[in-house]
C-alpha cells in the first residue's frame, strides 16, 4: 500500500490533477461566472506553467509551490469550461433562445419509443422550428410524450416528426427533499417536453439515423429478442434484460424495491461486476493468441473492442464507461510492461470521464462505483487478512465476504445520503447474489451464443429462469425478514464528507497505525456529531404548515417538532408510490414520524387552526355571511375546482395568503391568480412554484 506524503502524489499524479477539475466544476455549476473569466484564468495558469521553464533549476526548485497554485489554477478552469460549455443554455442555437408558441418543430427520435403506464416516451432531438414555411436551425432536446395509439407503430428510431403544440418546460414538483428532475435532465441536454395526440403530430418520410447507434439498437433488439423467447416469467426476463445489456423497461418496480432494500441492487445496474466477467470471458477467448508472436498484439486490440462494445450496448452508463476505461487502462498496461499506480489509473479514467461530461459528476452511479472500487482496493487485502482459512472453498467464501465488507466502506456514506437507508442484512444479500448474478450473466451471454440451435437455447433458458427466480426468491425473503432495512435517515452532504473522512482515517489507523489517520478521523466524527446534534435540535423544534405540490391531490402536513399529522385526499394514504414519490422525502428531509395528533392543531371541517394560524380549506362553494368585524385568515387554500371568487371572500375575511394546491385545473388558476394581483393578496400556485411552506416558529 502507498505511503503518504510526497512518494503518493509522485505516484498517482493524476490525483492532485482531478480534484482540481473536480474544484472547477462544482464551482461553475453552482456560481455560473462568465466564460471569460475562467478563459482569463486558465490562460494566466498556462503563461505561468511555460514560466517556469525559463527560471534557473535551484529558484524553480525554491517556487515549485508556486508552479503548484499555477497547475492548480489551470485545471480548475479547465473544469469550469468544460462544464459551461456543456451546459446547452449557453449555445448560441439552442432552441430556447429562439422558441415562440407559435412555431412548428421538426424534431428527430434519438431512440425507439417506449411504452409507459399511459403513454409511450420517447427522447427527440429539435432540428428546426419552422416560422411560417421558415425554417430556423437549433440544437436542444426534449422528451415526447404521445398518447398510447395503434399508428405509433410507425415511429422508430431515427424517425421525423412534425407538430405545432406549446412546448412545456420541465420543472420539479417543488416538494422539500424532491428529487430534481429538471437539473438531472438539463444534465442530459433536455430542457422541454410536450404530449401529443395522434392528431397532433405528422411523421415525415424517411428516417435520419446515424450507422453506430442504429447497429447498437439493431443488436439489443436481436438480444432482446433471444431473451423474451427463451427466458420466462415477467419478473425473470426483466432482471435477465437489465443484467445483461442494462435494459430496465421491463423491469418490475417492486422487485427492484426489493433489491435496493436489500443492498444489491448494484448487480441490477451494469458495473464493474458486469465489465469483469467480460473482461474474463474475453481473456480467457483470446488466450490462444499469446502464444503467436506475430498477431500476439490482437489479443489486446479484441479485449478492448469487445470490453468497448459491450459496453456500448449496455447504454454507456457512466459506471459502464469506467469500467471499460479502467479495463482497458489494465490490458494496455499489461502490454505495455509498466507498472503503474492503480490510484493513478482510477485518477486517470475519472479524469477523462469527466472530460467528456463533467455533469457526470453528480451520477449516483458514477460516484458509487468510484467509491466501491477504491474501498475494495483500499480495504479489502487487510479485511481477508483478518482470518486464515485453509479449506479452500470457505477460504473462497470468506474471500466474497471480504470484498463485500471491503466494498461497503466508503460507499455506505453515499448510500444513505442519496437513498436514506441502510441495508441491515446485506452480508447475506450479497453472499448469495453476487456470485449467481455472475453464473447469470455468464449463462445469458451462453444462450445469446447458442440461441440458433432451438432445442438447446430452450434448455439454457429454463436454466436461467430457475436461476433468476431462486435469486429474487431469496431476495424477497431476505427482505421479509425484522429489522431487514434502516430506513429514514438523513445527512446532508458535509456530514457525508465527514463521515467518508472518518471511516477512512479510522481505517488507515487500524491497518498502518498511523496516528496522523487517528486524528484525522477523530476530529471528523467530532464534527459530523457536532453537526448532527445541531440539526436535531433544530428539528425538534420545528413547526411547519406543508402544502404539497401532487398531481391532481389535496396533501398538507402539520409539522410539530419530529411528529407530523397529514391533511388530505385518502387516497394518497393507500398509493404507496405517490406517497413515497411525492410526501416521503420531505419528512426524512425533516425527520418526522406520523402522529395521530400533535399539539395546538385542532379541526373544524373546513377550518382549520394550526399554532394560532387560521386555515380555511375551500373544495367546493360555501356561502359565507359578513360579519361586523372581519375574520382573519392566514392561509386560504383552494382545492379541485370549487365556484368561489376571491372578491366576495375577501369582503368577509382578511386573507393573508391564498394557495391553489395540485388538485386545481391550470386555467381556473389563472383567474384566481388575477383576483388576488387586482386585491394584492399574496398567491401561490404549487403547479408552478412548488410546495408552501410556512414556518410557524
Amino acid at each position: 500500500m502507498l505511503s503518504y506524503g510526497v512518494h503518493f502524489w509522485k505516484k498517482a499524479p493524476f490525483i492532485r490533477l482531478l480534484i482540481s477539475m473536480i474544484a472547477g466544476i462544482v464551482v461553475q455549476w453552482h456560481l455560473q461566472i462568465s466564460k471569460t473569466v475562467w478563459w482569463t484564468m486558465l490562460v494566466i495558469g498556462i503563461i505561468t506553467v511555460l514560466c517556469f521553464f525559463f527560471i534557473p533549476f535551484f529558484n524553480r526548485y525554491r517556487l515549485n509551490f508556486l508552479n503548484g497554485i499555477a497547475v492548480s489554477i489551470l485545471f480548475v478552469s479547465t473544469g469550469a469550461l468544460l462544464t459551461w460549455y456543456q451546459d446547452i443554455r449557453h449555445d448560441k442555437n439552442w432552441l430556447g433562445n429562439y422558441y415562440k408558441k407559435e412555431y412548428s418543430l421538426v424534431v428527430t427520435l434519438d431512440e425507439p419509443p417506449v411504452e409507459k403506464t399511459k403513454s409511450v416516451k420517447a427522447n427527440a432531438t429539435v432540428s428546426y422550428l419552422i416560422d411560417n414555411e421558415k425554417p430556423i436551425p437549433v440544437r436542444g432536446k426534449i422528451i415526447l410524450y404521445f398518447k398510447n395509439d395503434s399508428s405509433l407503430t410507425q415511429l422508430g428510431y431515427g424517425s421525423k416528426v412534425i407538430f405545432k403544440k406549446s412546448l412545456q418546460e420541465i420543472k420539479n414538483s417543488g416538494n422539500p427533499g424532491g428529487f430534481d428532475y429538471k437539473r438531472y435532465s438539463l444534465f442530459h441536454g433536455i430542457t422541454h417536453q410536450v404530449y401529443l395526440k395522434p392528431e397532433e403530430f405528422v411523421v415525415l418520410p424517411g428516417k435520419k439515423e446515424k450507422r453506430l447507434d442504429r447497429f447498437l439498437y439493431n443488436t439489443r433488439e436481436k438480444v432482446l429478442t433471444i431473451l423474451r423467447k427463451n427466458i420466462k416469467g415477467e419478473k425473470e426476463l426483466g432482471l435477465a434484460e437489465a443484467l445483461l445489456i442494462g435494459y430496465k423497461d421491463d423491469l418490475d418496480q417492486t422487485l427492484v424495491q426489493s433489491y435496493t432494500n436489500t443492498g444489491v441492487v448494484h448487480i441490477i445496474a451494469i458495473s464493474g461486476l458486469h465489465l469483469g466477467l467480460i473482461y474474463w470471458l474475453l481473456v480467457q477467448v483470446f488466450r490462444p493468441l499469446q502464444k503467436r508472436k506475430k498477431i500476439k498484439w490482437l489479443r489486446p486490440v479484441f479485449i478492448i473492442a469487445g470490453l468497448w462494445l459491450f459496453s456500448l450496448l449496455a447504454g454507456a452508463q457512466p459506471s459502464v464507461l469506467r469500467s471499460a476505461l479502467m479495463f482497458t487502462c489494465i490490458v494496455l498496461g499489461e502490454n505495455l510492461t509498466k507498472k503503474t499506480s492503480i490510484y493513478n489509473t482510477m485518477a486517470l479514467s475519472a479524469f477523462l470521464l469527466l472530460c467528456y461530461n463533467p455533469y457526470w459528476l453528480w451520477d449516483v452511479g458514477f460516484q458509487l462505483s468510484y467509491a466501491a472500487v477504491l474501498s475494495i482496493i483500499i480495504f479489502m487485502r487487510p479485511i481477508y487478512n483478518w482470518f486464515y482459512i485453509k479449506n479452500k472453498p470457505l477460504d473462497f467464501i470468506w474471500k466474497l465476504n471480504a470484498v463485500t465488507i471491503a466494498a461497503q466502506i466508503l460507499t455506505v456514506p453515499l448510500c444513505i445520503y442519496h437513498f436514506h437507508q441502510f441495508p441491515n442484512y446485506f452480508l447475506l444479500t450479497n453472499f448469495v447474489a453476487v456470485p449467481l448474478s455472475s453464473i447469470i450473466v455468464l449463462g445469458e451471454i451462453l444462450l445469446c451464443t447458442v440461441s440458433f440451435i432451438p432445442l438447446v437455447a430452450l434448455l439454457v433458458g429454463k436454466l436461467l429462469s430457475g436461476l433468476i427466480w431462486l435469486m429474487n426468491t431469496y431476495i424477497e425473503k431476505i427482505e421479509a425478514l425484522p429489522f431487514s432495512l434502516w430506513d429514514g435517515l438523513q445527512v446532508s452532504i458535509v456530514q457525508t464528507i465527514l463521515l467518508i473522512v472518518f471511516v477512512t482515517g479510522l481505517s488507515f489507523w487500524l491497518m498502518e497505525k498511523s496516528k496522523t489517520g487517528l486524528k484525522l478521523g477523530l476530529i471528523a466524527l467530532l464534527g459530523f456529531a457536532s453537526l448532527r446534534t445541531l440539526s436535531l435540535i433544530q428539528t425538534g423544534r420545528q413547526q411547519k404548515i406543508i402544502v404539497y405540490n401532487v398531481p391532481q391531490k389535496t396533501a398538507i402536513d402539520f409539522l410539530d417538532g419530529r411528529k407530523y399529522f397529514f391533511a388530505g385526499d385518502p387516497g394518497l394514504l393507500e398509493d404507496a408510490f405517490a406517497r413515497n414519490f411525492h410526501l416521503k422525502p420531505s419528512r426524512i428531509l425533516y425527520r418526522v414520524a406520523p402522529a395521530d395528533s400533535i399539539s395546538g392543531l385542532y379541526i373544524d371541517g373546513n377550518h382549520m387552526q394550526c399554532s394560532g394560524k387560521h386555515i380555511l380549506l375551500l373544495n367546493q362553494p360555501v356561502a359565507f355571511a359578513k360579519q361586523s368585524s372581519k375574520p382573519v385568515i392566514d392561509l386560504l387554500v383552494i382545492t379541485n375546482n370549487p365556484k368561489i371568487y376571491i372578491s366576495r371572500l375577501a369582503n368577509v375575511f382578511t386573507i393573508k395568503q391564498v394557495i391553489v394546491d395540485g388538485s386545481v385545473p391550470a386555467w381556473k388558476a389563472v383567474y384566481w391568480k388575477k383576483d388576488c394581483n387586482s386585491l394584492h393578496i399574496p398567491y401561490h400556485d404549487v403547479n408552478e412554484k412548488g410546495a408552501f411552506v410556512m414556518n410557524l416558529r
